[in-house]
């Protein structure tokens, strides 16, 4: 006899059910019965973990950047020349959006209600932060790198959203993976946090 799931097996069910639907027929047309279906569950045992989908969306987004800022803070070697470092940023970055996040929610995240605009915004600035964090340790054995300022770190996040964007497209489609983002990214995070060259 199979054992019942547990809360937190249901709710990441229920966001994969969400990933997918959304990635065929886009959030907007997405219905808490393509959710139901796609995770095998009852509606019932929806709303017992969500209020709507737009909930369920929050949810989605809010575990694949919390992981994405994770890989960011744990990714890269102080000792390292400093443009070795924003390779290794850049690229531990990108396989992680490959290898986890739903294409759609990228997209679907500006276009979701006014709670999921302002998790958005929360969410880049944590991420503006975590870059800011990331400069400064790497600061702490090589004071010629320029600091990086809360503004310009949320512009920075700002610019690398845009490229992701310009690669999933409109609604979502597969166009490209965003490894294929590395050089223009890393020449962004370069330009931005530049080191000073010695005298």
């Amino acid at each position: 006899m199979t054992a019942p799931r547990t809360a937190a097996a249901v709710r990441a069910s229920l966001e994969l059910a969400l990933a997918n639907a959304v990635a065929e027929k886009g959030y907007a047309a997405t219905t808490i019965a393509d959710i139901v279906a796609n995770a095998r569950v009852s509606k019932r045992t929806f709303y017992e973990h969500f209020t709507d989908k737009e909930e369920c969306l929050m949810a989605l987004y809010g575990a694949a950047c919390a992981r994405i800022m994770a890989v960011l803070r744990a990714t890269g070697d102080p000792d390292q020349p400093w443009p070795d470092q924003i390779r290794a940023l850049t690229d531990a970055y990108l396989a992680t959006l490959d290898a986890m996040v739903n294409r759609a929610v990228v997209v679907e995240m500006q276009a979701a209600g006014v709670r999921a605009y302002r998790m958005r915004q929360r969410i880049q600035r944590e991420f503006a932060q975590t870059l800011v964090d990331v400069v400064e340790r790497a600061r702490v054995t090589n004071p010629r790198i320029n600091p990086l300022s809360p503004p310009m770190a949320l512009a920075l996040c700002g610019g690398i959203n845009e490229l992701m964007l310009d690669v999933v497209g409109p609604s979502g489609e597969p166009g490209g993976d965003f490894a294929g983002l590395r050089e223009p990214v890393v020449a962004l995070f370069a330009a931005v946090v530049p080191e000073q060259q010695s005298a």
